[in-house]
């Protein structure tokens, strides 16, 4: 299974709602970065993703945008081959 990254804040519906997909997908481990306790790692995902909201989410190096776009992939039956690639 590819690895999975998400930049997430504490308090963030988006980001536990993806978290949830990603685990009913059969993600056992997601690689999560806590923006809100280090300033660094936001600008660091700002400068690789252009946006600004959380969750940001990595499947391998493909970047998959939020929940919403993750959400979207998975309806269109995009994410399981997504992380089935690794």
């Amino acid at each position: 299974m590819a690895p999975v990254k998400m930049y997430t804040t504490l308090v963030c519906p988006f980001c536990v709602r993806a978290k949830m997909l990603l685990k009913q997908r059969g993600v056992s481990e997601i690689d999560e970065v806590r923006v809100d306790l280090n300033p660094t790692e936001r600008q660091t995902m700002m400068d690789k993703t252009g946006r600004r909201t959380v969750p940001q989410i990595f499947i391998g190096d493909t970047h998959v945008g939020g929940c919403d776009d993750l959400i979207t992939l998975d309806q269109r039956g995009g994410l399981m081959p997504l992380l089935q690639a690794a």
